[in-house]
């Protein structure tokens, strides 16, 4: 009896046009999410869009997708559809459960004031110990000291992020990644308000009279611009990169 040879299975090789109707029916959703928009907060819709949506072709749909993406900026699709999300998913929700990012951004406001609050009441903490910095300080002063000016830079981000957040919400431009990307945010800006407080801190000729302000300004100012500060020091090193390291052109 001969041996038969294995059958090898036959893979079904995707049909490419079986693409164009889901990337279609994706184009239509947005297309309809977007002219809702623009409907309801009056803007301006460019006629051409008309003629395009009333045909079935792929590049037409594109081309309204294209226009309809230039009349409601700098809101995006994207964010069209979280805010849409939100909306229906928030109903009969009070406005904490609607907006998470709100509710934890204030909620981290909260913390932070109280820390402000309770390390500022404490008597290690004054020009004189502020004006140590973190070299000749230690131990338990050191550490309120610390948790003072992180307060402080934690107040100035989670104050840039809440007008951040109120933006997008005017302009509907928050998408979900907001979120996640907050939190890294707020690391940054207390790390930032250090960095300016403690190391790039401005002395003066009378620094126990004014240390206070100084490092409690630069704090805030940390936290609140950390983006501005990273992008300095990345321009610094950047720079010093370009002087030691030479082109590849020319190595």
């Amino acid at each position: 009896m001969e041996n038969s040879a294995p059958v090898k299975e036959i893979k079904k090789i995707p049909n490419t046009n079986d693409v164009y109707p889901k990337v279609s029916k994706e184009l239509i959703t947005e297309i309809n999410n977007m002219l809702s928009y623009a409907i309801y907060n009056g803007i301006i819709i460019n006629t051409e869009v008309n003629s395009l949506i009333e045909s079935k072709s792929l590049n037409d749909l594109i081309n309204a997708h294209n226009l309809l993406v230039k009349n409601i900026a700098p809101a995006t699709p994207k964010s069209i559809e979280y805010t849409k999300t939100l909306r229906s998913e928030g109903n009969g929700k009070s406005i904490f459960n609607k907006l998470p990012v709100v509710r934890n951004l204030i909620f981290l406001t909260i913390f932070f004031l109280a820390l402000f609050i309770i390390t500022a009441l404490s008597p290690e903490v004054n020009n004189s110990s502020l004006d140590k910095g973190v070299m000749d300080n230690s131990g338990l002063p050191l550490l309120l000291n610390l948790s003072f000016l992180a307060s402080i830079s934690g107040l100035g981000v989670v104050f840039h992020l809440l007008k951040k957040v109120s933006d997008s919400i005017k302009k509907s431009t928050m998408v979900s990644e907001e979120s996640i990307s907050y939190i890294a945010h707020i690391i940054l800006g207390i790390v930032a308000g250090l960095i300016m407080s403690e190391i790039i801190s401005v002395y003066t000729s009378n620094p126990e009279s004014i240390d206070l302000f100084n490092k409690g300004a630069l704090a805030l100012i940390g936290g609140f611009s950390s983006e501005a500060i990273f992008s300095i020091l990345q321009g610094v090193i950047d720079r010093v990169e370009s002087v030691f390291i030479l082109p590849k052109n020319q190595t």
